[in-house]
């Protein structure tokens, strides 16, 4: 009797549906990488204004709306208000916003843009020319993928309502 002996060969490929399950196939990790990178490039950008990019996000907000209460700044954001509070202080802190108490409602406190807040501005107009050059794409590209990101967001947005029922 002759001993056979087999070479190894390749890994036998995985069922169809375990293919589902690779890290390579997950929308939402190359979202998540994407937004990796993108904080990557705005920490860089954003040093000479003295911003991290969640205070940039707020700042990009109270430039466009003026002063909001935290409860509406952190519906634009998505962010709760332990997440907002640290932030809003740290900006405070560096001069840039004030947090006062309502006058009609003491129990909602109101963000104010400092001067040194509004002065900010038109340091920061360089940042997105900066982004789209980061990215490669072109200004439509941009604009066709941010669009369909928010189609995204509001259908995710939907089913995660509709699952919670």
């Amino acid at each position: 009797m002759t001993a056979t002996t087999s070479t190894p060969g390749p890994a036998p490929s995985p069922a169809p549906e375990l293919e589902w399950l690779r890290l390579d196939r997950q929308i939402c990790f190359s979202l998540h990488a994407a937004s990796r990178a993108f904080n990557g490039v705005y920490r860089v950008i954003l040093k000479d204004l003295g911003l991290t990019y969640p205070q940039y996000l707020v700042m990009l907000v109270l430039w466009e709306q003026g002063d909001l209460p935290v409860k509406k700044l952190g519906e634009h954001l998505r962010l709760d208000s332990g997440t907002l509070s640290p932030l809003l202080k740290r900006l405070e802190t560096a001069g840039l916003v004030r947090r006062e108490r309502s006058t009609r409602d003491e129990r909602s406190v109101e963000v104010r843009l400092t001067e040194e807040g509004t002065a900010l501005r038109e340091r920061a107009l360089e940042v997105p020319r900066r982004i789209v050059a980061a990215t490669g794409f072109d200004v439509e590209e941009i604009r066709d993928l941010k669009e369909r990101l928010d189609k995204l967001t509001g259908t995710l947005d939907g089913a995660a309502a509709e699952a919670a029922l």
